[in-house]
């Protein structure tokens, strides 16, 4: 049940997405609870997504990435 600190992180990065499994972060808590440094991550990393949340961050669309993409190749041709 031991994971090591590369794979906390990626479970804590997962987390902040809603992609962790269940099982995956039972081992991420087990390893903050014995690991400082990790424990320190974490806080920051549900700091930052607290911020993005309330800030209210929005992505562009798939087809304005597309068009803004297209664009840009336009002014550089």
């Amino acid at each position: 049940m031991k994971i090591s600190c590369e794979e906390a992180q990626g479970i804590c990065d997962k987390s902040q997405y809603k992609e962790a499994s269940f099982w995956d972060i039972i081992k991420l808590r087990f390893h903050l609870f014995t690991c400082k440094v990790c424990k320190g991550y974490s806080k920051k990393n549900n700091e930052l997504t607290s911020l993005c949340d309330r800030a209210g961050l929005t992505v562009l669309s798939e087809e304005d990435k597309e068009k803004m993409k297209r664009d840009l190749e336009k002014k550089n041709a």
